[in-house]
């Protein structure tokens, strides 16, 4: 079982950028699917970006293509998700997230077997 750490999170101001990290540890990275999803106050959850195992696929959501940019290193466990030119409407919760199980990425929560407790971002105007 996989146990993920996300970091990276902040308060900011419009227009800056984050780079979030989310860390696995206790299974073996490169066998999983990753993705990021967001929460925001009074919102359900909702995918972000995801990357296949081998790196060479990646899949966002509309509203952040362009602006988001997800990355992984299997030698170091980690998943990345660089946000650039931030909005105010970014304001959230991010989570990372483990499919262990998928064949390409997807972007149903319960398609995610392992998730981290998040890292806050909040996006001031």
């Amino acid at each position: 079982q996989v146990q993920l750490v996300e970091s990276g999170g902040g308060l900011v101001q419009a227009g800056d950028s984050l780079r979030l990290s989310c860390v696995a540890s206790g299974g073996t990275f490169s066998r999983y699917i990753m993705g990021w999803f967001r929460q925001a106050p009074g919102k359900e959850r909702e995918f972000v970006a995801g990357i296949t195992r081998s790196g060479s696929r990646t899949l966002y959501a509309d509203s952040v293509k362009g602006r988001f940019i997800i990355s992984r290193d299997d030698a170091k466990n980690t998943v990345y998700l660089q946000i650039n030119s931030l909005k105010p409407e970014d304001t959230a919760v991010y989570y990372c997230a483990a499919d262990q199980y998928g064949f390409t990425v997807n972007t149903g929560v319960r398609r995610y077997d392992y998730w981290g407790r998040g890292t806050q971002v909040t996006v001031s105007s």
